[in-house]
């Protein structure tokens, strides 16, 4: 069954993509021409050298959003030049600058940077359309850079990343200009390829829309890598000299567990990392006693399911080229995921003592990774060994084929301890039509542990289509009851028993079909986009019982004044497998099939005011009982130094028969303050009843030098109940990124 599915994938995705290859060919041919120069450009905005008047101009951009037709009102006019070291861009904005939008000037701070006047530049040095960058500069200063991957027909941009490059802004009566130069030392490509892939954005605020130079279709992304244009080199760049970084780091704190009345305790720590390009699109990358204290922090949820959830990783040493390691698997189940690494069960830190990686490109369709990391000894966990490889091969235009090793190995420090270890490996094929409309993916995984169980497979097959009005898909998983996949997260392979106070693991069986329809507005219309979708997820056991069904019918609508609403029914059967407590309380919900339906809708205003709301109402049933749950979040925009924002969600609950009740409170004020365009002072105050706690995270990051930055956070955590102390900290941190 399962080969005649992929046979129809295929089948149907070489259809679609000849039907959509002649859309690609109607396009307006983006191409554009770069050239070395001899002399020297000062970095300033100004725009002022010898050496721009020579070089080509592109031509005008091309609507992206709401509408994907016609020329862009505001005009943009970008030139590229290089030189041995640098790749230059510098870009002339025109608009009315008395309406300009700028909502931070912090780096890096994605959402501020997409709903501000801005302008963006995209690289796929491969030229393969599954990996590049993006280097974008707003109109008061700000950087934000991102790697992107191809996923599914999807363009993934990962902002965690981060990397050297400089730039300069300069505003005029009528127009902006932004100088870019981003270091040769800083990208992986072919070092005798003349053709990379290219794209711009421009963000109008002022029309609240945005531009591509080379045309991308409004049903995806203007970051899609499958519609960048071509850039060819007079000469193909040649590798960098000197292309090796070491980032050595010092780091002091000072804490106090209250809780345990320990007295205070100071620490210094030491270490290094080392960046080292084996060739122009292969790399090394090294860490030695790692420090992520300066980590930003989660934002903190309410969770009321039966399972974990999901937190992005965002530390440093495991972001760059993360995608061949953790594109593997479905959005429920990932057979790797980093954050398992360095971080225990309670989210509590574990010291890494060294790890390696080698990742990058051996040929332009050739793609590898190999990463090892080792963990420390703590009071109750034994020294770890974790590894992880990968091998990733295009074919046809835009597809791939893959496969991961991931091995967990425990190194106990008692003779008489036995060494545990779980691996797991798999391979996948995943089809892209050659415009991303239509993808899908085969997946075969399977792990091993000590124990030699069996029924330990992870097998999934999805396809899906993405029109300008039309999106629909399936996913269909099967996950065996001993897919142990201890560097993974598989969440809903493993229930909780509330009364036996133990875990166990249920393998399943699971089907989701969706389909939507988007509306694309116009000037004559009252809304930019309007969709509305349905879908379903049916789980069944591995003798073919219903475990569970949810069934949602979903909508919203994007106005004229950029205020939005969207609205949710969701219906659920569910067939407890064992006992679940899902609000805290003595009695566990019994083994037993509960329908309910929840009912959902929110509205948030213009965020490109500098006062922004969103208000969100949801309620209807809860198994055997219900809920209600309210959030409201208001944003002050102090342009371009300042956003203050406060955030509240509570969650409701009274279940039916004495099962308890409960009241959530989730607050979250935060303060947000650009001192300069390199130094950054975030206050972040988290208060859960869930979890008891609340945080206080308070950071100032100082950027004294390109990647070379100063911290200093502190950390207090307190009861919510009597708001005494649980502990305190405070840390002292120096980086420091030598070229070598």
């Amino acid at each position: 069954m399962i080969y005649r599915l992929t046979a129809m994938l295929v089948m149907l995705g070489t259809y679609a993509s000849i039907a959509n290859d002649n859309n690609v060919n109607n396009n307006r041919d983006a191409q554009l021409k770069i050239s070395k120069i001899d002399g020297v450009i000062n970095l300033d905005g100004i725009l002022d050298e010898e050496l721009w008047k020579g070089a080509e101009e592109t031509s005008d951009f091309i609507n992206k959003w709401p509408q994907d037709t016609g020329l862009a009102l505001a005009r943009t006019s970008v030139k590229l030049a290089y030189d041995d070291e640098f790749l230059y861009v510098a870009a002339e904005c025109y608009q009315d600058m008395s309406t300009i939008v700028i909502q931070s000037l912090k780096r890096d701070n994605t959402d501020a940077f997409w709903d501000s006047d801005g302008f963006t530049i995209g690289l796929d040095p491969i030229n393969t359309k599954s990996n590049g960058y993006v280097f974008g500069v707003n109109a008061g200063g700000a950087q934000m850079e991102a790697a992107l991957n191809a996923r599914q027909g999807n363009t993934n941009m990962d902002s965690n990343w981060d990397n050297k490059w400089y730039s300069s802004v300069r505003q005029y009566d009528d127009h902006w200009t932004v100088e870019m130069a981003i270091p040769f030392k800083t990208l992986r490509y072919n070092q005798n390829s003349s053709i990379w892939g290219i794209n711009m954005i421009r963000n109008d605020m002022k029309r609240n829309v945005y531009s591509t130079w080379a045309h991308v279709p409004i049903a995806f992304d203007g970051i899609e890598l499958g519609y960048f244009g071509t850039l060819h080199w007079d000469n193909p760049p040649k590798k960098s000299k000197g292309n090796r970084a070491l980032i050595p780091y010092v780091s002091t704190s000072r804490s106090r567990d209250h809780e345990e009345d320990e007295p205070s305790e100071s620490n210094l720590d030491v270490g290094m990392d080392a960046k080292i390009a084996l060739t122009s699109s292969l790399s090394l990358d090294l860490t030695v006693n790692p420090d992520f204290s300066n980590v930003d922090v989660d934002q903190q949820v309410t969770n009321v399911s039966r399972f974990s959830v999901f937190f992005p990783e965002k530390r440093g040493f495991f972001l760059e080229n993360s995608d061949l390691f953790a594109d593997f698997g479905t959005w429920g189940v990932r057979p790797f995921f980093s954050r398992r690494i360095g971080i225990d069960e309670d989210n509590e830190p574990v010291p890494v003592a060294f790890g390696a990686r080698i990742s990058g490109n051996l040929t332009d369709d050739l793609r590898v990774g190999i990463m090892d990391v080792h963990t420390k000894a703590t009071e109750e966990l034994s020294p770890t060994n974790y590894f992880v490889s990968s091998v990733q091969h295009r074919v046809f235009k835009r597809s791939s084929v893959k496969a991961l090793f991931t091995n967990k190995e425990d190194y106990p420090e008692e003779e008489s301890t036995e060494k545990t270890y779980n691996r797991t490996g798999g391979a996948e094929f995943n089809y892209t039509s050659a415009t991303g409309a239509v993808n899908g993916s085969i997946r075969a995984h399977m792990s091993t542990t000590e124990e030699g169980l069996g029924d330990n497979q992870f097998v999934s097959l999805n396809g899906n289509y993405r029109g300008t009005n039309i999106r629909a898909g399936f996913n269909y998983n099967m996950v065996g009851e001993n897919y142990i996949a201890e560097m993974g997260f598989t969440p809903r392979l493993h229930h909780y028993d509330a009364e036996l106070d133990t875990t166990i693991r249920i393998g399943y069986h699971s089907i989701n079909p969706w389909i939507g329809y988007v509306w694309n507005g116009n000037d004559q219309t009252s809304y930019r986009n309007r969709e509305i979708f349905t879908w379903s997820v049916f789980e069944y056991d591995m003798n073919g019982n219903l475990m569970g069904r949810r069934t949602s019918v979903n909508g919203g609508m994007i106005f004229q004044n950029n205020s939005r609403f969207y609205f949710r029914m969701l219906n659920s059967s569910i067939q407890l497998q064992v006992p679940a407590d899902l609000i805290g309380e003595d009695t566990p919900l019994p083994v037993d099939k509960y329908n309910f339906t929840f009912l959902g809708t929110s509205y948030s205003t213009n965020q490109l005011k500098k006062i922004f709301s969103r208000t969100e109402l949801n309620f209807g049933g809860f198994f055997n009982g219900n809920r209600i749950e309210f959030s409201e979040e208001i944003s002050l925009r102090a342009q371009p130094w300042g956003v203050f924002s406060i955030s509240y969600r509570m969650n409701r609950i009274a279940l039916d028969k004495g099962y308890g009740e409960t009241t959530l409170h989730l607050l979250g004020p935060k303060a947000e303050i650009s001192l300069r365009n390199n130094m950054w002072w975030t206050t972040f105050v988290q208060f859960n009843t869930q979890d008891e706690n609340f945080n206080i995270n308070s950071r100032l990051q100082w950027r004294y030098k390109p990647m070379s930055d100063f911290f200093l956070v502190y950390s207090d955590n307190y009861a919510t109940s009597d708001f005494k102390t649980k502990n305190r900290g405070l840390v002292f941190k120096l980086t420091y990124w030598l070229n070598i």
